[in-house]
């Protein structure tokens, strides 16, 4: 058959469906559907006002965002076990200043830079990555590229009940001590009126127990391994700095503190049930928060407690947002990227939750703000804390490891889980602090030389 028959013939049939069947003929094709990106995310309340706010992003750009909402573990483990095997199961993931360089290394994750470099001149004045702050952009970076962007940065401090302190005849110094801290909650606990001395992380978790309970073995002078990376868990001072944590918890710390994480403290100080709560800086906006907080006009702060060492006494940590490298969406993804971690966002959140509750600890142009320094009259504490954190310089004697609430190493998560787990059964009385710690000292140990730490 000719080529001109060929196409007379296909002319006809073409005409014929027209007439047979004229509305498929003319009905327009269908639009692509649009592109939904899958987001796994930790239930902080910061995220969860992002998510309140998504379908502002999703007018704007016509990208649906679905979101998987976890507890700080399980998210961590979720987001883990999907990067690692390249399930591509999440476009974006909630990750930590711990995860990123180790990810980036194994190339689980994206490097941004080359995106950043795509934009317009007007986008990228805009976005200004150069307002991020440098601590913060640096420990969200490998090998001189950006893997992550900064949702919120945090480091950590002293929240008190003012009215508490006053009804007991007490002042709290800017720069307490953790014997200052002990002395307080024991005068302040009162167990009849549901009043705890003090609040802390109780739950197991590296990055849960794991970080404030680190802090103090830091200020303790005091560390997770020494050069040789031989691990120092039963070891003075760190074992004095584990046994003090966990003895001041049992003793006037909230009830049930074996299964109080970051959400748990928060709520239990929010209600007026802890005198004292020594965490993440990041909820200072919840605590002050009269619509989230009962003690709102009663919150006082002060720096983070320390003892034989200021080093290591306040950490250094951003909850940001990553593109898996398995992810399906990235061009997307980067869009919801920058919108997330804008200047534009935080004015977002501002207009719809106030000043006192925008993404905090990111940008210098927050802490610039006027509007932002009167609704939070504790900025000057947050970032003196987040500047003078130092990663590489956490603890009194030298060690291998860079980090201040966490041991930069890929094992430390398996480690830091499994070691809080063993301290949380002396919480929950099922064990003593010797005990524990022998058991921690001896798993540690074997996982150091299985993965040739340790000759």
């Amino acid at each position: 058959m000719s080529v001109q028959r060929m196409v007379t013939r296909c002319a006809l049939v073409a005409m014929c469906a027209g007439l047979i069947f004229p509305a498929q003929a003319l009905r327009a094709a269908p639009a692509h559907a649009a592109v939904t990106l899958t987001i796994a995310t930790v239930d902080n309340p910061q995220m969860l006002d992002m998510e309140g706010v998504t379908s502002d992003f999703t007018k704007k750009y016509g990208i649906n965002v679905k979101y998987v909402t976890l507890t700080e573990n399980d998210v961590r483990a979720k987001v883990t076990t999907d990067v690692a095997t390249g399930g591509g199961q999440f476009d974006l993931a909630t990750v930590g200043t711990y995860e990123v360089p180790i990810w980036a290394k194994k190339n689980w994750v994206v490097n941004l830079d080359p995106y950043f470099s795509g934009l317009s001149a007007a986008a990228a004045a805009a976005y200004d990555k150069s307002d991020l702050l440098p601590k913060v952009r640096l420990g969200l970076s490998y090998n001189g590229h950006l893997y992550a962007l900064p949702f919120y940065g945090e480091s950590s401090f002293t929240m008190y009940n003012k009215s508490i302190f006053k009804a007991a005849g007490l002042t709290m110094p800017l720069h307490p001590t953790w014997d200052q801290i002990a002395v307080f909650a024991k005068k302040l606990s009162n167990p009849g009126k549901g009043t705890a001395g003090i609040v802390l992380r109780g739950t197991p978790g590296w990055g849960e127990m794991g970080a404030p309970l680190t802090t103090v073995i830091n200020t303790f002078g005091g560390s997770w391994f020494d050069m040789s990376w031989k691990p120092q868990l039963t070891t003075s001072p760190t074992k004095d700095a584990i046994a003090f944590y966990l003895n001041l918890l049992k003793s006037y710390g909230e009830p049930g503190a074996a299964n109080a994480g970051f959400t748990e403290s928060e709520r239990a100080f929010s209600q007026g049930k802890g005198a004292m709560w020594v965490d993440a800086t990041s909820a200072a906006g919840l605590v002050t928060d009269a619509s989230q907080s009962k003690v709102a006009s009663q919150v006082g702060f002060a720096f983070s407690p320390t003892k034989a060492t200021p080093k290591g006494s306040h950490w250094l940590w951003a909850w940001s947002l990553a593109m898996e490298s398995s992810g399906k969406h990235k061009a997307e993804a980067f869009k919801f990227l920058q919108w997330a971690t804008s200047k534009d966002y935080i004015k977002l959140i501002a207009a719809k939750k106030g000043w006192g509750n925008v993404p905090p600890g990111t940008r210098l142009s927050t802490f610039n703000n006027p509007s932002y320094q009167q609704a939070a009259p504790y900025w000057k504490i947050i970032l003196d804390s987040m500047n003078t954190a130092d990663p590489t310089n956490a603890t009194l004697h030298k060690v291998p490891y860079v980090g201040v609430q966490f041991v930069g190493i890929p094992e430390f998560q398996q480690i830091g889980d499994r070691v809080t787990q063993n301290l949380s059964g002396v919480l929950s009385g099922g064990t003593t602090v010797d005990a524990a710690l022998t058991l921690s000292q001896n798993q540690v140990t074997r996982i150091m030389t299985q993965s040739g730490y340790l000759k």
